[in-house]
């Protein structure tokens, strides 16, 4: 999944906190969000979309 299409997600209503969590989860979204603001772009924001995925 390329960072841009990351960034206009729309986060589902309630997670379903299986493993790996889903690409639409309100936390991995969040957490990408988040790291967007704080400047990560690009290969960095991905591997953040990964990691997020696995917590």
């Amino acid at each position: 999944m390329k960072y841009t299409d990351l960034t206009g997600i729309k986060p589902k209503k309630k997670c379903c906190r299986s493993k790996p969590r889903c690409k639409r989860c309100p936390l991995v979204l969040h957490k990408v969000h988040k790291a967007e603001l704080t400047g990560v772009r690009g290969k960095a924001l991905e591997k953040v979309f990964k990691r997020a995925r696995k917590s």
